[in-house]
């Protein structure tokens, strides 16, 4: 007895089959990979210093919520065709369930997605409040050295709101500009005094601290302080190799002759520093000297606030996030508040209570954005040359055109998809249609291979069985 060797009809289509299926789910998983990155670059690029995963990522949604929505919408549309590939080819149900179950689900949620959260930047036009000011934090640090002269400069140039700084007060009562508690970062005191270096600044007398140089490390340091600053220009650069460590009267100086508010936080000098009970006093007596529009002061520092408000009862008294009734019993109107904290209600309930509200550290255009759709007062920040030339709210719209683009893209969606599952069906179907008809001329091809009979004479030109 004889057997051909036959080849069956639906082999090379079902290797195509599982070749396909694996080519999707790679695509899927490359997808979702590529999505999530993207997504965290974003969340991030605010955070030069640290970054709260949860509150940033609550943040943006208050921001992007639509634009994720309408997103979404998009890539279900996408799926929609390997999903109706798997739904059509596997046989078996349970996996058609498995997909086609939650994939539906989907669908109907970012159908009524939109009636369950809330945005700040859907609204209109007429009831945008105005733009936040901007404070320069430490001046314009990403054009200039921090807490400089040359920064504060470059941050009125680019219509700051106010300026923020950081005072210490040196040994012998002068107080100067500075973030860190040493020297060792921002100034020259490596080539200097080496053996100083980690020696808190405030134990330095001013003769020596105005010495330093405070400019060099930006311009000539392999680290930047930050990842996107700009080149710059060579009269800057030479600008900037030359600053030294101002005073705090210095930055009132510019401040009274640009007109611009003033913020700072007040360290207070180390135990057994000759001013460490008496510091507030003595600096309030240094800033009316400058005679400086009380104003235009914006106290943030709690300590001995009693005898600021007696001894300068026109500076503007700046809180901390307190209870609502505790800063209206210290008659505090401004409070400074890191960004994130608008994740909770938006501070509404301060607004209501017509307490004015700063952000701090706010250098992405999206949560500046956020920051003006919230109908926040000002913020503090690094960027403030690119925050400074935005007009309008980035991802602002109305809420009639989100209205429109929400059932655009449903009933668009809706269409797409069903040809989608329409066209895998046809396919299908003609698939089936030629296995049967191939079926119908070779015999059934899914039986055993048949054995037939035949004359010995045959043997050389046919393959033979032994199990005939």
């Amino acid at each position: 007895m004889l057997t051909f060797n036959n080849h069956y009809p639906d082999q090379p289509a079902a290797i195509n089959i599982k070749t396909e299926r694996l080519f999707y789910l790679f695509l899927i998983i490359a997808f979702c990979v590529s999505v999530l990155l993207l997504f965290v670059w974003i969340e991030t690029s605010n955070e030069y210093h640290g970054f709260d995963w949860w509150l940033t990522f609550g943040l943006s949604l208050k921001v992007f919520a639509p634009y994720v929505h309408l997103s979404c919408i998009t890539v279900m549309v996408l799926l929609s065709y390997p999903v109706a590939f798997y739904l059509v080819t596997l046989e078996q149900e349970a996996a058609q369930v498995a997909i086609g179950l939650p994939f539906i689900f989907i669908l109907l949620c970012l159908c009524v997605v939109p009636w369950g959260y809330y945005s700040p930047c859907l609204v209109e036009k007429n009831k945008l409040g105005p733009k936040p000011g901007l404070f320069g934090h430490r001046g314009a640090p990403m054009m200039a050295p921090e807490n400089t002269i040359m920064s504060f400069e470059k941050a009125v140039e680019n219509r700051a709101f106010g300026l923020e700084s950081d005072v210490y007060m040196s040994i012998d009562g002068v107080p100067f500009l500075m973030h860190d508690h040493d020297l060792r970062r921002t100034t020259n005191i490596m080539e200097v005094m080496p053996n100083s270096s980690r020696t808190q600044s405030s134990f330095f007398y001013w003769s020596f601290l105005s010495t330093l140089n405070a400019g060099k490390w930006f311009v000539d340091s392999w680290r930047q302080p930050f990842h996107n600053l700009k080149p710059l220009s060579e009269a800057d650069k030479e600008k900037a190799r030359k600053q030294t460590i101002p005073k705090l009267s210095d930055l009132l100086k510019l401040a009274k002759q640009a007109k611009k508010y003033v913020i700072f936080d007040l360290n207070g000098p180390p135990p057994k520093h000759p001013f460490r009970n008496t510091y507030v006093r003595h600096l309030v007596e240094v800033m009316l000297d400058t005679k400086i529009d009380q104003h235009l002061i914006y106290w943030l520092h709690g300590f001995d606030r009693y005898y600021v408000k007696q001894k300068a009862p026109g500076f503007q008294q700046v809180g901390r996030l307190r209870p609502i009734e505790e800063l209206k019993r210290e008659n505090i109107s401004i409070i400074n508040v890191d960004y994130k904290r608008l994740f909770y209600n938006g501070l509404r309930d301060y607004k209501a209570a017509d307490i004015t509200i700063n952000l701090y550290i706010v250098n992405e255009p999206w949560v500046f954005s956020l920051a003006w759709c919230s109908r926040i007062h000002s913020v503090t920040t690094d960027n403030i040359e690119l925050l400074s030339q935005i007009d309008y709210p980035y991802y602002a719209m109305t809420p009639r055109y989100y209205m429109f683009m929400w059932l655009f893209l449903d009933i668009l969606s809706a269409i797409f998809i069903f040809i989608v599952f329409y066209f895998h069906w046809w396919r299908e179907s003609q698939r089936e249609k030629v296995f049967e008809s191939s079926s119908s001329y070779t015999g059934n091809v899914r039986d055993p291979p048949h054995c037939y009979s035949c004359p010995q004479d045959m043997g050389s030109a046919l393959h033979v069985s032994d199990k005939c």
